[in-house]
């Protein structure tokens, strides 16, 4: 899910049309695996901690690393490869990949990339997406003789689903730091950390750290956020929206604003 800043490559559409197949029995076989890095987003995480059986705790700590992005000062999360000059995937095998039905986004992207373009419009900033072939030297992918669309591309390897997923959060990770401002404190950036990583800690704020208590929020969606995990990352979008002062996602309970007048 990259942001283009600066140099921009040819834009593609859905309709746009490729060949491309990768097998087992291919020369380049899991090469695309090795020396790259890769950008988690919310939703690859709780599949993958999950098919791993891992807290989100636990797999942050044991498969990724945490880099600050200078623009946003916000926290993205990269699977962590291994220390080898090969720097592969901890997942793939000579046979393949061992989570291959729980891969992230950006391994079913590929050979396509996305990308948003943010430019100032008439009205206000506009972010343009688009998507862009990944040829790299090592790929013989592309002299294999299946046809695609990037739109089936996406429906067939499933990467449809995810972006659905991660669409909300997809604006707060486009911010960016207003020049002269000095970025996010050290408390938002853990709270984005938690509410976009971290979910099984994120639950435990919800539901035992009173934020219920400060929040106007229906039975049936803390109902929702209780069996169901992407109900709770969904919440935790909204939340980072409110505290991040994007937009006024969430409304304080009434009695709390009038407890705080009568302190202030």
């Amino acid at each position: 899910m990259p942001n283009i800043d600066a140099v921009v490559p040819e834009k593609l559409s859905l309709n746009t049309r490729f060949r491309f197949r990768c097998h087992k029995g291919i020369k380049c076989f899991t090469k695309c695996c090795s020396n790259i890095d890769i950008l988690l987003t919310p939703y690859d995480i709780i599949r993958m901690k999950n098919r791993l059986g891992m807290t989100s705790g636990e797999f942050l700590l044991t498969y990724t690393y945490v880099k600050i992005d200078e623009k946003s000062s916000h926290p993205h999360i990269f699977l962590k490869m291994s220390d080898d000059k090969s720097r592969r995937c901890p997942f793939v095998t000579p046979e393949g990949c061992t989570i291959y039905s729980d891969r992230p986004a950006n391994c079913r992207y590929y050979p396509i990339g996305q990308g948003t373009l943010k430019r100032q419009g008439k009205d206000g900033p506009e972010e343009e997406e688009f998507y862009f072939f990944v040829k790299e030297p090592h790929c013989l992918g592309y002299k294999e003789d299946k046809e695609w669309t990037i739109e089936s591309w996406r429906i067939d390897q499933g990467v449809d689903l995810y972006d659905r997923m991660n669409s909300e959060w997809k604006g707060i990770h486009l911010r960016r730091n207003l020049p002269g401002q000095t970025g996010l404190d050290d408390r938002k950036q853990a709270m984005f950390y938690i509410a976009s990583y971290d979910i099984d800690n994120f639950r435990r704020f919800v539901f035992d750290g009173g934020l219920l208590d400060l929040f106007v929020i229906d039975d049936e969606t803390i109902g929702k956020m209780r069996e169901d995990e992407v109900e709770l990352m969904r919440f935790g979008f909204r939340y980072l929206r409110y505290i991040m002062m994007i937009d006024e996602t969430l409304k304080i309970k009434d009695e709390v604003l009038k407890a705080r007048r009568k302190k202030s």
